[in-house]
């Protein structure tokens, strides 16, 4: 007689795998703790018109979508209003720091939750996945220092979801997911869960973000240590304008002092260069206190001895006239130590840039300025299709969008457009040169500074 062979595992889910997983989801009813999950819905989708071949727009807002295909990233993620009640079980541990390793580092910062596969499954509609992001009810601190009689909630991202080892029955079918999970932080991809309210039952306009971020926090204690360095240090290098430079006769034996007779009395003559040498001493003042101008262009009528700071030039530049040229003395080295757009350099101006590039230009006229002056006249006819005005004198340019600009281009009496400068913040806008001024209008502009993913992006060759 033959005996029928005896195996635990079976090509299909019968009745002992739903018997297991009744009881394994049972362990977690009793003895796990509650989660509220923030369902991940997908990438949100751009306008038709801001959608590239890198950053495409999709038919339907889902999961499996990439918003970013050069880098692979989805920043903008949607989550679903609802929330989604389970239950879980995580092991707790004290968080200590390791000093095996050079700096202090979490050990313990990452936690490891298993969920039961159906259970959750059937509460989501989906299997959970990475951007999920999980709150604890019984991690809340009622007993926070801060000022909002709310308690501060835990928030952790899904990283990664794979079968528990644990959880494998003796049939050989897994019953559980373990799910790595890290605390999220004030980040563009969970914009949509920190802007909820903080309390749901008495929304007074303050978000999880104002509770949990330390943004703000940080950003005050950034710019503390700034205002102190530069209160301490104002400028680079070092400052030579309280020492006095002689102008040196190099001809005479023993390099003496140069002194000229003006109206019977000795004056020292101006020097040609600063008399010291060093790291970073250049500034914006003449030496010795001398009277200087400054500009985008050399005065007319210059003597000989005169100063003069050129504004255009990266970093700005002092010169002297001899009498028939403008020589170069020094550039302005010592500035502020901040990366602000008022540090005339060229990283600054690379890592700050926001400039643009004009094409498609659709007219142009030349006109006569004065300083101070506040409407201009110019004989382009009306009305001008344009989207962009440019105003340009030597290297001093203006840009305005007129769309943003109410009352920037009006109709002269002769059917020619009239340009009258807008109030910036209160205080009226002005030509501040004399002289020729170029009037541009065109119909598109593109950033000088771009994201990687769009200058990366690949271009027909036709």
């Amino acid at each position: 007689m033959c005996m029928p062979r005896l195996s635990l595992y079976k090509p299909e889910k019968g009745k002992d795998y739903e018997f297991l997983d009744r009881q394994i989801t049972e362990m977690f009813t009793i003895g796990g703790t509650d989660i509220n999950i923030h369902k991940y819905l997908g990438p949100d989708n751009p306008d038709e018109a801001n959608a590239t071949a890198d950053q495409p727009r999709y038919d339907a807002v889902k999961e499996t979508n990439i918003q970013d295909l050069l880098f692979l990233e989805n920043r903008d993620r949607k989550y679903d209003p609802d929330i989604y009640t389970m239950r879980s079980i995580y092991n707790l541990s004290d968080s200590d720091f390791s000093l095996s390793q050079f700096g202090m580092f979490l050990d313990n910062d990452t936690l490891n939750m298993t969920i039961p596969i159906n259970s959750s499954v059937k509460t989501l509609g989906r299997k959970m996945m990475s951007g999920d992001v999980i709150e604890l009810p019984h991690m809340k601190d009622e007993y926070a220092a801060n000022d909002y009689a709310i308690a501060l909630k835990r928030f952790y991202v899904v990283e990664d979801v794979t079968r528990a080892s644990e959880g494998f029955s003796p049939t050989w079918y897994p019953h559980l997911y373990r799910l790595k999970l890290k605390q999220i932080v004030d980040s563009q991809e969970f914009k949509d869960i920190l802007d909820l309210p903080a309390d749901a039952d008495n929304d007074d306009g303050t978000t999880l973000r104002n509770m949990l971020s330390t943004y703000e926090r940080e950003m005050q204690i950034n710019d503390a240590v700034i205002d102190q360095a530069e209160a301490d240090a104002p400028k680079s290098g070092y400052d030579t304008s309280h020492y006095y430079s002689l102008e040196v006769d190099s001809t005479s034996l023993g390099s003496t002092a140069k002194i000229e007779k003006v109206n019977n009395e000795s004056v020292t003559v101006p020097p040609s260069k600063i008399g010291y040498n060093g790291y970073l001493l250049g500034d914006e003042l003449a030496p010795n206190g001398e009277t200087f101008g400054h500009g985008i262009q050399f005065p007319a009528g210059a003597d000989e001895g005169d100063y003069f700071l050129r504004t255009d030039f990266m970093p700005k530049r002092l010169f002297r006239y001899n009498g028939t040229n403008w020589i170069k003395m020094n550039d302005v080295e010592r500035m502020t130590m901040s990366n602000t757009g008022s540090r005339q350099t060229q990283k600054t101006s690379f890592i700050n840039n926001d400039n643009f590039v004009y094409n498609e230009k659709v007219a142009t006229a030349s006109v006569i300025l004065s300083k101070d002056d506040v409407v201009i006249t110019t004989s382009i006819a009306y009305p001008v299709t344009a989207l962009y005005l440019q105003l340009k004198f030597s290297t001093h340019i203006k840009n305005y969008v007129i769309a943003d600009t109410e009352g920037l281009i009006t109709s002269n009496s002769d059917n020619t457009v009239l340009i009258t400068l807008p109030e910036i913040a209160s205080v009226q806008d002005k030509i501040e040169y004399d002289g020729q001024w170029t009037v541009n209008f065109y119909n598109n502009r593109e950033a000088e500074k771009q994201g990687l993913s769009k200058a990366l992006r690949p271009r027909a060759d036709n």
